[in-house]
């Protein structure tokens, strides 16, 4: 299969392709620098320069595809309002690539976030949380979920709120970033909140599965760890860069403070059943070991 991706050289996008080429199918990579370029040719994909808001651009590559693989982001959480920019560019760019699928019954794989359910893992059944921090892209999830009706094969990949490798990425590596800037560890509250977490190259496995073998409309878990406490996450990072673990107010994590301070467990057993994936990278917290000092 020829597989269109956007967000192709990310810590998530990078690990998607060497999975896709691991397993027979082509790539064409969306690239908006000739660094990126570059590092998608190194990597063994065909480079299609353009950015995410280059709408043209983004029609043409599905056009050229058997499937698409929707993965880029502008990770600028400084504010609310830069948040909600790119949850508008992210929510136009897959109604155009929407509207070049429709009617081929080709895949269209997208991703969000695994949602939050108060008193018990969250579980693929669950429904996006369509309000709050993250209620913009989770709408904007659920409207490519619907194009199912419309011919195009969508479903959508749930990440948890740390998808790591070597110590980075995720909420994880935002809490790795404040404590090195704030000189603590810090933690919402008690830190007995859990997040899930999942390490890159198992969820490039199962971005693979939902290409090869969703059903139109389906959502799946990347969960290989249902809920690490923030509190052990945080004492892992405290211990690798020499710094002091403390309760710190919401407010030190910005935007995401509400997120960051709710306890979210979750589920993937039933991705696990029905697409038969299984996570076999290091958990978060062995993983976190990999933080250099």
């Amino acid at each position: 299969m020829r597989v269109f991706v956007t967000g192709s050289t990310g810590l998530i996008g990078s690990a998607v392709v060497a999975e896709l080429l691991d397993n027979g199918h082509t790539v064409l990579a969306l690239a908006r620098s000739d660094a990126s370029a570059q590092a998608a040719e190194a990597a063994g994909a065909e480079p299609l320069r353009g950015a995410l808001a280059d709408l043209d651009t983004l029609r043409a590559g599905a056009a050229r595809a058997d499937g698409v693989i929707h993965l880029a982001f502008d990770h600028d959480f400084s504010s609310s309002d830069t948040l909600a920019k790119s949850v508008a560019e992210e929510g136009a760019a897959l109604a155009a690539l929407g509207e070049e699928l429709t009617g081929s019954d080709r895949p269209l794989v997208t991703c969000s976030g695994t949602p939050h359910i108060p008193g018990r893992a969250s579980t693929e059944a669950d429904p996006l949380m369509t309000e709050g921090p993250v209620g913009g892209r989770d709408r904007v999830v659920t409207s490519v979920l619907g194009l199912s009706c419309r011919g195009v094969r969508t479903s959508a990949v749930r990440l948890p709120r740390t998808v790591h490798n070597q110590g980075s990425g995720g909420f994880a590596g935002l809490l790795t970033d404040i404590a090195r800037r704030t000189g603590v560890a810090g933690h919402p509250g008690d830190g007995a909140q859990r997040w899930p977490a999942v390490h890159a190259l198992d969820a490039a496995v199962l971005f693979r599965l939902a290409l090869e073998q969703a059903e139109p409309g389906t959502s799946w878990h990347a969960v290989a760890d249902e809920g690490d406490r923030v509190r052990d996450v945080a004492t892992v990072i405290g211990r690798r860069l020499g710094l002091p673990v403390e309760s710190v107010p919401a407010e030190t994590f910005g935007p995401f403070g509400e997120i960051f301070a709710s306890d979210q467990p979750s589920s993937s057993a039933y991705t696990r059943q029905a697409l038969g994936w299984e996570p076999k990278h290091p958990s978060l917290l062995e993983d976190l070991e990999n933080i250099q000092p």
